[in-house]
């Protein structure tokens, strides 16, 4: 059974619902009614792009003032901290504000799933690799696969989390 996190201004909303492992994927229904479950490529790309017209570092900062407040419960607060932070980015506000509660839900579904060691961490990283190191959105999204958590751990305490 789904279960809602927010409804965009637009009239979509975002929802957690049953994937293919667990009741933590997030989905994004659309006003139209398409619903999908966005993919780290997706969201890194797009922000990738974005961040070529208001720079990565802000979209970086903002993501990390998302991060620091997120643990295993959705909080309203954030969401409407979310919406604020969005209106910074004039013309993508609404795009900025889906991809900031993706990614948001996301951590909030590590901190809940129940063999995840790194947490809503391994969010930061893709953000980290994407936005500060400007790797290729492509190769970020599939960075982690295959690897021990031990050695993912040992990489994000280098970089600084």
């Amino acid at each position: 059974m789904p279960t809602k996190i927010n409804q965009f201004r637009h009239g979509g909303i975002i929802e957690f619902d049953r994937g293919k492992f667990d009741d933590w994927c997030v989905y994004v229904t659309r006003t139209n009614g398409e619903r999908f479950a966005p993919a780290d490529l997706q969201y890194f790309s797009r922000l990738k792009k974005l961040s070529e017209i208001y720079g990565a570092s802000q979209i970086y900062t903002d993501f990390l003032t998302i991060y620091n407040r997120t643990n295993a419960e959705i909080n309203a607060d954030i969401l409407k901290l979310i919406a604020l932070l969005s209106l910074h980015y004039k013309h993508d506000v609404l795009e900025i504000e889906i991809w900031f509660n993706v990614l948001y839900a996301g951590m909030v579904a590590e901190e809940n799933k129940e063999h995840a060691i790194l947490k809503k961490r391994i969010k930061r990283l893709g953000m980290y690799q994407v936005l500060v190191e400007n790797m290729e959105p492509e190769k970020a999204a599939i960075f982690s696969k295959g690897k021990k958590w031990t050695e993912l751990d040992k990489l994000m305490k280098r970089k600084g989390f």
